[in-house]
C-alpha cells in the first residue's frame, strides 16, 4: 500500500512570500518542491491593495500580482504549485525519518522534509462593516499601509505593546491619531504607555470600542461607543488600524511541534530548523516580531537552504 502513496522530496505547506521563496530556492537546488496553497492562496498580500515597501517595486506593485509573480517565477523553476489544505501531519523523531500527511482530509502524502509557511491571521473585530472596507482603509499593519495615510487623521484599536508601539508610529505620519482601549487601562508595558502618552498627536480614549466603520467605499470615520456609559461619538477618520493581536496557523502541529505561549512555532538559533528532524518553519508562522513580506520570503530563503542541507548530510550519511 505504501507504494501507492506519493513520497515528497520538499513539502512547502503554504502560498506567502515565505512559502513562495523557499519554493525558488528548493527549486533551484533541484529539490522538486511541491507547494500547497492553503485555504488563502498568496497569503495576506492577497488582501493589502497596494505594497510600496517590497524591494524591486519602485512603482509599489499590489499584493495579489505581486503573490501571483512570485508564483510564476517558483513555477518556473520547476515548483509543482497545488490548491490543497494540509489538514494532518504525523512527524517522525528520526533523523532521514519520513513525515506522513493528509491534504484535505483525503490524499495521503510522505515527504522527507517540509518546509512550514502557514503565516498567521491577523485578529479583527468581526464588525460586517470593518470586514466590508478591509483594503479600503482598513488595515493590520500600520508598518505596511501607514505611509498611505501621512497628514490625515487615523484610529488605531488595540493595548498591548505592539498597538502602542504602531500608535506611536503612526503618530509620526499622521495629523492625529486616535487610539481605542477597550479597557480602562493599556496591557502595554510601562515603557510603551509613557511613550503613548507623551505623543501630542496621540489621544487615547479608555472604555472604548469601534461601534461601526463608515463609509461606503472607502473608511471616512468610525462611531465609537463608550462600553461603560453607552455613549456613542463620530469620528472623521480615512484609516482605522486593528492592532489586538494575530493568530499563528499552528494547530495542525500542536504536540508535535515547539511553540510558543501563543502558538508561534519555536526554531532553534538563526536557523529555521524546529525540534523535529528535516521540518523547518518560515514566515509569519515563526514570527511575532517583524512580521513583513520582506523578512517572511527572507526565511523562505533559509528554510530552502536548511532543508537542502538536512538533505545533503542523509544522503552523505547513507553513502
Amino acid at each position: 500500500m505504501s507504494e501507492s502513496i506519493e513520497r515528497i522530496k520538499c513539502l512547502i505547506i503554504g502560498s506567502g512570500p515565505a512559502g513562495y521563496t523557499a519554493a525558488i530556492y528548493a527549486a533551484r537546488a533541484d529539490l522538486k518542491p511541491v507547494l500547497y496553497t492553503g485555504m488563502e492562496p498568496g497569503g495576506q498580500l492577497t488582501t493589502t491593495t497596494e505594497v510600496d515597501n517590497f524591494p524591486g517595486y519602485p512603482e509599489g506593485i499590489d499584493g495579489p500580482t505581486m503573490m501571483v509573480q512570485l508564483q510564476q517565477q517558483a513555477e518556473r523553476f520547476g515548483t509543482q504549485v497545488r490548491i490543497g489544505m494540509v489538514t494532518e501531519v504525523e512527524l517522525s523523531d528520526k533523523v532521514g525519518g519520513i513525515h506522513k500527511v493528509t491534504v484535505d482530509n483525503t490524499t495521503k502524502l510522505e515527504a522527507e522534509t517540509i518546509i512550514i509557511s502557514t503565516g498567521a491571521t491577523a485578529k479583527y473585530l468581526g464588525l460586517p462593516s470593518e470586514q466590508r472596507l478591509r483594503g479600503g482603509g482598513v488595515s493590520a499593519c500600520a508598518v505596511c499601509d501607514g505611509f498611505f495615510y501621512k497628514n490625515q487623521e487615523v484610529a488605531i484599536v488595540g493595548a498591548g505593546d505592539t498597538a502602542a508601539e504602531e500608535a506611536t508610529y503612526l503618530a509620526n505620519l499622521c495629523s492625529k491619531v486616535t487610539m481605542l482601549v477597550r479597557k480602562d487601562y493599556m496591557r502595554a508595558s510601562k515603557a510603551m504607555q509613557h511613550r503613548v502618552n507623551n505623543t501630542k498627536n496621540l489621544e487615547v480614549h479608555y472604555n472604548t470600542e469601534v461601534d461601526e466603520v463608515l463609509g461606503d467605499q472607502v473608511v471616512e470615520g468610525i462611531r465609537m461607543v463608550n462600553n461603560q456609559t453607552g455613549e456613542k461619538k463620530e469620528i472623521e477618520v480615512t484609516g482605522l488600524f486593528i492592532a489586538i493581536g494575530h493568530k499563528p496557523n499552528t494547530e495542525i502541529f500542536k504536540g508535535q511541534l515547539d511553540m510558543d505561549e501563543t502558538g508561534y512555532l519555536i526554531t532553534k538559533g538563526k536557523s529555521t530548523k524546529t525540534n523535529k528532524p528535516g521540518v523547518f518553519a518560515s514566515g509569519d508562522v515563526q514570527d511575532s516580531e517583524y512580521r513583513q513580506a520582506v523578512t517572511a520570503a527572507g526565511t523562505g530563503c533559509m528554510a530552502a537552504l536548511d532543508a537542502e542541507r538536512y538533505l545533503a548530510t542523509i544522503e552523505t550519511e547513507e553513502e
